[in-house]
């Protein structure tokens, strides 16, 4: 997918990954870009850092429910009649294990997860009927390796890649285009209390703008994996090859980042 003349939705659009998006779409010249986040001031921010011949619209959304999303999609097609891409970006992290309270359990899952299935109820009816559209779910590298350090994200970045794969295996051949964003370390607000990004920023802490580099030419390609590191691919194959040598060398890495991990947990 070319973004130019495109019509774009992005939530968790108010700062970090979802703005560099945003700011990203519009350099490409897409048409519209409904930038969305439960920030209502971040989305004004952002809304303003838009330029060129791009329209921008904001409109507020919590993901973690339905009928804000369902809202947000009527909305847009409301105002620009199709979506062409729509970026489910949106996401939260909670450290901890087992543990963490149901509540917060939930919760993660309501945003990290059922944001992605919300998205797809949708928005998918009308991309169907046009043969049409392409779904850009961020998911993070913890959905294809793990997470150090927090078992509600681990679990809810698989989901997320579960069920972005059973879209494109289900839709793909109906006209419906699937990627999954799988960044690490990434320089938001959600690394900004971890030091150079914890675990994951073993191979370097990325700008989102960066990141964003690496989304265009993916789409372009139109392939599944949207890897800004690109050694996760490495680590995923050595995964696949001997599952049980990379559990011993995922319990080392534990093993370092045990204490840092500790500290993050308290400060919640």
């Amino acid at each position: 997918m070319q973004i130019k003349d495109k019509v774009v939705v992005v939530t968790g659009a108010a700062s970090g990954i979802g703005r560099a998006l945003c700011e990203r779409f519009a350099k490409e010249q897409a048409a519209a870009i409904v930038v969305s986040d439960v920030n209502e001031v971040g989305i004004a921010e952002t809304v303003g850092r838009i330029g060129g011949e791009t329209e921008a619209l904001g409109i507020p959304c919590d993901v973690g429910k339905e009928q804000d999303v369902n809202k947000l999609v009527q909305e847009t097609l409301a105002r620009f009649d199709h979506i062409d891409l729509f970026c489910s970006n949106a996401g939260i992290f909670t450290p901890g294990d087992e543990n963490v309270s149901t509540e917060a359990w939930q919760q993660i899952w309501d945003i990290n997860v059922m944001a992605h299935v919300f998205a797809a109820r949708a928005v998918l009816p009308a991309m169907l009927e046009r043969g049409e559209g392409y779904l850009l779910n961020t998911s993070s590298a913890a959905g294809l390796l793990s997470q150090v350090g927090s078992a509600p994200y681990a679990v809810t970045k698989h989901a997320a890649i579960g069920f972005a794969e059973w879209l494109s295996i289900t839709y793909g051949d109906r006209g419906i285009k699937v990627s999954a964003l799988c960044p690490q370390a990434v320089r938001t607000a959600m690394t900004a209390d971890s030091e150079e990004g914890g675990v994951a920023g073993l191979d370097g802490m990325l700008e989102p703008e960066q990141l964003a580099d690496t989304v265009i030419q993916t789409l372009a390609e139109e392939r599944f994996l949207v890897l800004p590191h690109p050694e996760v691919l490495t680590y995923m194959q050595r995964k696949a090859g001997d599952y049980d040598r990379w559990l011993k060398g995922m319990r080392r890495l534990q093993e370092r980042f045990a204490e840092s991990y500790k500290a993050r947990a308290k400060k919640q």
